[in-house]
């Protein structure tokens, strides 16, 4: 089920991560802190700003449809519309859990450079770093990914220890979800209008109508 990532919830999971990752001396950000250091959030975007078709998609990094959407029909929309110019993508995180939030510091570590190559990553091996069970093994394995993804082992202690960004992203996902009327990942808004997941033969009889007209 999912269940939306209230504040001390993802505080408290920050910790368990910061303790896992982080040196004892990294500190996190008291609540007042939180309210004069939040940063602002910019979602990442991929393709030609002056694209044809403007697509967003929501998704979390924990959820098994947005997995096999990136495995499957995302691959194949990047190569057919977005880079030929076609789409222009952007990619709206969604946190409705701390792994996610987790997994979001982590992929954001690497800048705008590295960021979707991370997000593949975490997608593609979703499987393999999700462990339910155990937050401290999840902590371990989201930290194999970065370092194959060439993040420093400084790098990743102060990005999985940022508790401004991660209440950042927190509450960057509920205001965008909120303002789009998404309910469920994926899910994509492809000029102005709301679409549920869909093959990819669903999308591209959308994206070549609108070609087309």
């Amino acid at each position: 089920m999912i269940r939306k990532l209230t504040l001390s919830f993802g505080l408290a999971a920050l910790t368990t991560l910061g303790l896992g990752l982080a040196p004892a001396s990294a500190p996190l950000l008291s609540s007042a802190a939180w309210a004069e250091e939040t940063p602002d959030v910019t979602p990442f975007t991929m393709g030609d700003p002056n694209a044809p078709i403007e697509l967003e998609e929501f998704a979390s990094f924990t959820c098994g449809h947005c997995a096999h959407f990136h495995e499957d029909v995302f691959k194949r929309l990047k190569a057919d519309y977005i880079d030929t110019g076609k789409v222009h993508f952007t990619y709206h995180e969604v946190y409705w859990d701390p792994y996610a939030v987790w997994a979001g510091l982590l992929a954001r570590c690497g800048g705008e450079m590295r960021f979707f190559g991370i997000v593949s990553m975490l997608y593609e091996k979703q499987k393999d770093w999700i462990d339910p069970k155990d937050p401290q093994k999840t902590s371990e394995n989201l930290r194999r990914i970065g370092q194959t993804a060439g993040l420093s082992e400084d790098a990743m202690n102060q990005c999985l220890s940022d508790a401004a960004l991660a209440k950042a992203l927190s509450e960057t996902s509920d205001k965008t979800v909120d303002a789009a009327g998404v309910t469920g990942t994926p899910a994509m808004v492809i000029d102005g209008q709301l679409y549920k997941n869909m093959s990819y033969r669903d999308l591209k009889k959308i994206l070549d109508e609108k070609l087309a007209g």
